[in-house]
């Protein structure tokens, strides 16, 4: 076989290695920051969750205050209007 025909090299040059190294360092990096961000927002989730909860307990509680309220006045109309009549 000539020297100058076309095969395939072993030698991988050192420039090869350290980029892969820096690719896998860099993609190791982004992952635990990517980790890191999925933990913090799932810890936002939870509490958000709480307030949430507690917030629909206070619109639930207000709802019903309202609704007192609502019959209150009913009442009160009531009676002006029975003593405006000469009742």
């Amino acid at each position: 076989m000539s020297e100058d025909s076309w095969g395939v090299n072993k030698n991988i040059p050192i420039t090869v290695i350290i980029a892969i190294g820096a690719y896998t360092v860099t993609a190791i990096w982004f992952f635990a920051g990517l980790q890191s961000s999925v933990i913090a927002n799932k810890e936002l989730l939870i509490r958000d969750d709480a307030r949430i909860e507690m917030l629909e307990n206070l619109v639930q509680n207000q709802a019903v205050s309202m609704a007192r309220i609502d019959e209150n006045l009913k009442a009160i109309r009531a009676m002006a209007e029975h003593w405006s009549n000469g009742g």
